[in-house]
C-alpha cells in the first residue's frame, strides 16, 4: 500500500511540475494567407498581357510560424520565432525552399532589451514594414527595389531596446546568405564565415525610430559586403554587377516620417542606395528613391491607401515613377478583401516592373506598365 501511495504522490508532483512549467511558457501559431488574381499589361519583351496568381505577395506576403517565450524569472524571458514563407498558389516554400526562410532565431529578453541570434530581419525590412504606407505589397517599394521585401540575414546577432516611444535596433551578420537562391532576385548567395576573410559577406544594419499617437520618424542604414557568389541588382533591366570581393559594398540609407491628420496617415521619405563594385567600368552606382503616400479610413471597415514613388539612377540612365492605389474592406478582424492597382512610367532605358508578385512580368525598356489585383487575405 505504501508503494502505491508513494507512486501516486510522485505522479502528483510530476504533474504539478509540468503544469507549473507550462504556466510559465507560451507558444503561438500564427500566419497570413494572402492571394488573388492579377492582370499585367505589356509583360515580357513582346509586351503581352499576363493573367496570373502571384507567387510571392499580395497585400502582404503569405507566411506561417511559431512564436514562443518562457519566463525565466528576475525579469528575463527566453524567446524564439520560427517563420516560414510560402506561395498559396502552389504551396511551395519561399526563400529558396527553406523551411523557416523568413525567420529562425532565439533570444533573451529583459528590461535592458532583447538579444537574439539566427536568421533575422535587418533594419531595412523593419523600417519599411512599420512606416511605409504600402509596405511589402505587390505594387510598392519592392517593385523598384526587390531587396526591401527580402531584407534578412543568416548568421546574425541583433539587439533591440525600446524606451518611451524610441526604438533602437542593431544587427550584425557573419555571413548574410548561406543557402537557397539568394535573399533577393539576381543578387546570388554570400555564405561568408570564411577563415581569414572576416568581412566577406558581412552585413550590418542600425535603426533609430520614434513613434507617438500623432507622428513618428525612422532612419535606417544597412551595409552588405561582397563575396564569391554575390552580385548587385538594381532591378531596372540592367544586368546585375558582380560583387565578388569583400571590398565590394552595397549600402542603403532609408529615412521616413509620418503624421496623422484628420483621420489620415501621411508618410514620405527617401531611400538612397550606393553600390561600390570595385569594377573598372562603373565602380560606383547610386540610386535615389523618393516616395509620398497616405492612408485614410473611410469607415472602420474600409481603408484607402495610395502612394507615389520616383527612382533615379544616374549611372544607368534609368528613371521611373510608380503610382499605386489600394482599397481594403475588412470582413472581420482577421479577414479582408482588397483591390489594388499600379502604373509605372519607365524612361527610355529603364525596365522596372510594376509588380513584385513574381518573375516574368517586367516590360521591355522604355515601356510603361499597368497592373490590377483582386485578392483575399486571412490572418490567424
Amino acid at each position: 500500500m505504501k508503494r502505491y501511495l508513494k507512486a501516486f504522490l510522485i505522479c502528483i508532483l510530476v504533474s504539478c511540475s509540468v503544469a507549473r512549467a507550462y504556466s510559465q511558457s507560451s507558444i503561438t501559431l500564427y500566419g497570413i494567407v494572402d492571394t488573388g488574381v492579377e492582370f499585367i499589361s505589356h509583360a515580357g519583351p513582346a509586351g503581352d498581357r499576363l493573367f496570373r496568381m502571384p507567387s510571392t505577395t499580395g497585400s502582404l506576403p503569405s507566411r506561417w510560424g511559431f512564436r514562443g517565450s518562457e519566463d525565466l524569472g528576475g525579469g528575463y524571458k527566453a524567446t524564439f520565432v520560427l517563420e516560414s514563407g510560402f506561395s498559396p498558389s502552389t504551396g511551395a516554400l519561399a526563400q529558396g525552399g527553406r523551411l523557416f526562410g523568413r525567420q529562425a532565431w532565439i533570444g533573451l529578453e529583459s528590461q535592458y532589451g532583447t538579444l537574439s541570434f539566427g536568421r533575422q530581419y535587418t533594419t531595412t525590412y523593419i523600417a519599411v514594414l512599420e512606416n511605409d504606407i504600402m509596405g511589402p505589397a505587390i505594387y510598392g517599394i519592392a517593385s523598384l527595389d526587390a531587396y526591401i521585401a527580402n531584407a534578412r540575414a543568416d548568421n546574425s546577432v541583433a539587439y533591440r531596446v525600446n524606451f518611451r516611444g524610441l526604438t533602437a535596433l542593431a544587427t550584425y551578420s557573419f555571413g548574410r546568405d548561406s543557402a537557397g537562391t539568394g535573399n533577393s532576385p539576381g543578387q546570388g548567395t554570400c555564405a561568408g564565415q570564411v577563415p581569414g576573410a572576416v568581412t566577406q559577406c558581412r552585413d550590418w544594419s542600425a535603426m533609430l525610430k520614434y513613434d507617438s499617437d500623432r507622428f513618428g520618424a525612422v532612419v535606417s542604414y544597412e551595409e552588405e559586403r561582397g563575396g564569391v557568389n554575390a552580385a548587385a541588382n538594381f532591378f531596372d533591366g540592367v544586368a546585375p554587377a558582380p560583387l565578388s570581393t569583400s571590398n565590394g559594398i552595397d549600402a542603403r540609407l532609408y529615412i521616413d516620417a509620418y503624421a496623422k491628420v484628420l483621420g489620415a496617415t501621411i508618410s514620405g521619405g527617401w531611400l538612397n542606395r550606393r553600390v561600390e563594385t570595385v569594377n573598372s567600368g562603373t565602380p560606383v552606382v547610386t540610386s535615389n528613391m523618393f516616395f509620398l503616400g497616405a492612408r485614410y479610413l473611410v469607415t472602420p471597415a474600409v481603408a484607402i491607401d495610395g502612394e507615389v514613388f520616383r527612382i533615379i539612377n544616374a549611372q544607368h540612365d534609368t528613371r521611373a515613377t510608380l503610382a499605386t492605389l489600394r482599397g481594403i474592406y475588412s470582413l472581420s478582424k482577421r479577414s479582408a478583401v482588397y483591390v489594388q492597382g499600379g502604373y509605372i512610367f519607365n524612361s527610355s532605358k529603364a525596365a522596372y516592373g510594376v509588380s513584385a508578385g513574381g518573375p516574368g512580368g517586367s516590360p521591355a525598356p522604355g515601356v510603361g506598365q499597368a497592373a490590377v489585383m483582386v485578392g483575399l487575405r486571412h490572418l490567424f
